[in-house]
């Protein structure tokens, strides 16, 4: 297709700002990738945009809703630091396994830090698998092996 809109024809715009508009259409017609790039500028204040956090969170909602795994992962990001939203450790967790359940790599590298680094002795991780525990997000046998590590590396770091 080459310079071509896939959905339209019509030439690919040469600027951002060009684009918008384009773009736009596609949010109208519920286009999750679509959706996610309007808050992805939204959120950096790019193509030409104001920085607008609360409207990013919820074009980035709406494109999770529509299947974005890009968006669960952004909206992950910002209920784990509290960005935009209040902080969720709960809603922070739902999103990053939804993506990665569907094979997103960076929702499971996300996951896989707390994991990790409560095993080396890190307690804010192991808290955080605690309360995806009590939420009922991780199972007692994850959290059972994430103490039993945290407790070994203790041991190991200690100093008479």
């Amino acid at each position: 297709m080459g310079d071509t809109c896939p959905f339209c024809r019509t030439p690919t715009p040469d600027s951002d700002a060009a684009a918008l508009p384009l773009n736009q259409k596609r949010v109208d017609a519920r286009d999750p990738a679509a959706t996610r790039i309007f808050a992805d500028a939204y959120y950096s204040g790019g193509c030409g945009l104001e920085q607008d956090v609360p409207r990013a969170i919820e074009l980035w909602t709406d494109a999770a809703r529509l299947g974005d795994l890009d968006a669960h992962f952004q909206l992950g990001h910002r209920y784990c630091d509290g960005e935009g939203v209040e902080e969720d450790v709960a809603r922070d967790v739902q999103h990053w396994q939804h993506a990665a359940i569907h094979g997103h790599p960076a929702s499971r590298f996300m996951l896989a830090l707390d994991d990790i680094a409560a095993k080396l002795g890190y307690e804010v991780s192991l808290n955080r698998i605690k309360d995806m525990f009590m939420k009922g997000h991780a199972t007692k046998a994850k959290y059972a092996e994430a103490l039993r590590g945290y407790q070994t590396e203790l041991e190991e770091t200690r100093s008479p």
